[in-house]
C-alpha cells in the first residue's frame, strides 16, 4: 500500500467528534487533524512495520495521524540523527511527541545522546521529548546499565523549575519510571525527589511530590 492510499484511508476515517474530544485533552496540532484514535491506527500500521520509506512519506504529509502512523511503522535501525532532529522539530502536540519517543527513538543507538541534548532546548515539545525518551528507555531498554539512568537524575533536577505543563509532566514521568526500574534506581530517584522538593519552585515541588 502506498502513502497516497494510506492517507486517503486516513482521511476517510476523519472523526469530528474525536477531534473535539482530543482537543479537550490538549491534543491541538497545528497540522491537519483527523481525530483518529490510536486504537484505529495500530491495526492500520501492522502490515507495514519497519517500512522506513513509507514512514518518511507519511511524515512528510504533515497530517497529524499520518505522522503517528509513521512512528508506528518506522524502522529504528534506519533512523539517522538528522531525521530525529527533523521529526522532533515538527512536534506540535504531546501525543505525537510521546508516540515517536515511545515507538522509535528508544531503540536508536543515539537515544541517550538525544535525550540529554533535547532537555537543554527551549521549545516545549522538544524539551518534553528529552524527558519522555528517558521515561520510555527506563521501561523498554532492559539492556542499558543503571549508570545511564543515574546520569539522567541531575538533568531532571536541573530542569525541574520548568513550569510548562507538558514539560513538568514529562520530567515527573521520567523520574517515576527511572525509580521503578530496580531497587538501586528506586533509592536514587527517591533521594533526587527529596532534593527537588527543596527547590524554591512550584514546578519542582509538584514534580517531587506528584
Amino acid at each position: 500500500m502506498t502513502a497516497t492510499t494510506l492517507i486517503a484511508e486516513l482521511r476517510s476515517l476523519r472523526n469530528p467528534v474525536n477531534i473535539a474530544g482530543q482537543r479537550r485533552f490538549g491534543i491541538t496540532p497545528k497540522t491537519e487533524h483527523l481525530g483518529i484514535s490510536i486504537a484505529v491506527l495500530r491495526p492500520l500500521a501492522r502490515p507495514h512495520r519497519k517500512n522506513h520509506a513509507l514512514a518518511l512519506e507519511l511524515w512528510a504529509s504533515g497530517i497529524h495521524e499520518a505522522r503517528i502512523l509513521a512512528a508506528l511503522i518506522e524502522d529504528p535501525d534506519k533512523v539517522t540523527r538528522a531525521q530525529a532532529e527533523r521529526w522532533v522539530r515538527d512536534f506540535d502536540s504531546w501525543d505525537i511527541c510521546d508516540q515517536v519517543c515511545g515507538e522509535v527513538l528508544p531503540y536508536v543507538p543515539f537515544a541517550i545522546e538525544k535525550a540529554l541534548q533535547w532537555t537543554t532546548k527551549r521549545p516545549e515539545f522538544v524539551k518534553r521529548a528529552g524527558f519522555v525518551l528517558m521515561a520510555r528507555m527506563a521501561v523498554r531498554r532492559k539492556d542499558l546499565p543503571d549508570e545511564s539512568f543515574l546520569d539522567f537524575l541531575p538533568i531532571i533536577r536541573r530542569e525541574s523549575h520548568d513550569d510548562r505543563n507538558f514539560v513538568r509532566k514529562a520530567i515527573n514521568w521520567a523520574l517515576r519510571q527511572i525509580g521503578k526500574r530496580d531497587s538501586r534506581l528506586r533509592r536514587a530517584a527517591i533521594a533526587e525527589a527529596k532534593a527537588i522538593a527543596k527547590i524554591d519552585s512550584r514546578a519542582a515541588r509538584w514534580i517531587a511530590k506528584d
